[in-house]
C-alpha cells in the first residue's frame, strides 16, 4: 500500500483545482488506487484524504515550466517517448496554487463501494498495468471537517 502519509490511519494528499485547465468546474478528483484502499480500510478500519482546494494557473502558451522541468529530470522519459509515439495529447502543467480551504474526508467501505473508479486499464510509466484508482465525486461525498482560507 502506497500512501502520503499515516497517523492511525493512511492519509491521501491532494491538491486539488477547483477549475481545470480550460477554465470549466472540476468537481471530481482522482485518488489512491481502490485496491490500496480497500486494503488500508480492511487493516486500518478506514482510509482518509486530506484535500487542499484552490485555484491554479497552467502552463503558458509555449509551456516554458513544461521545458524547463523536463530539463530538470533529464530529458524525455520512455513514457513520454511512447506518448508522442501515440501521437497522444501531454496534461498541461499546473506552475502555481492559491490555497482556499481544506477538505478532511473519510473513507469506509460503504463510501468506498459508492464510488466511481478511473484509469481501469491504463499503464504506469514503466508500462506495467495501473490500478484502478478512486473517483471522488465532490458533489456527493460529505467531508468531515471543512478548514476554509
Amino acid at each position: 500500500m502506497e500512501f502520503d502519509g499515516f497517523s492511525e490511519i493512511p492519509w491521501d494528499f491532494k491538491a486539488h483545482p477547483d477549475k481545470n485547465a480550460n477554465g470549466q468546474d472540476n468537481k471530481s478528483v482522482i485518488v489512491n488506487d481502490r485496491l490500496a484502499i480497500t486494503k488500508a480500510i480492511k487493516q486500518f478500519g478506514g482510509a482518509g484524504i486530506i484535500l487542499a482546494i484552490g485555484d491554479a494557473k497552467y502552463n503558458d502558451e509555449d509551456r516554458s515550466f513544461q521545458v524547463w522541468h523536463q530539463e530538470f529530470k533529464g530529458g524525455l522519459s520512455n513514457f513520454e517517448k511512447q506518448r508522442i509515439l501515440r501521437k497522444a495529447s501531454s496534461r498541461l502543467r499546473k506552475t502555481a496554487f492559491r490555497l482556499r480551504e481544506i477538505k478532511i474526508i473519510l473513507l469506509d467501505d460503504k463510501k468506498v463501494q459508492g464510488l466511481g473508479s478511473f484509469q481501469k486499464g491504463f499503464r504506469n510509466s514503466d508500462g506495467s498495468p495501473r490500478n484502478a484508482k478512486v473517483l471522488l465525486d465532490l458533489e456527493n461525498i460529505t467531508a468531515e471537517k471543512i478548514i476554509k482560507f
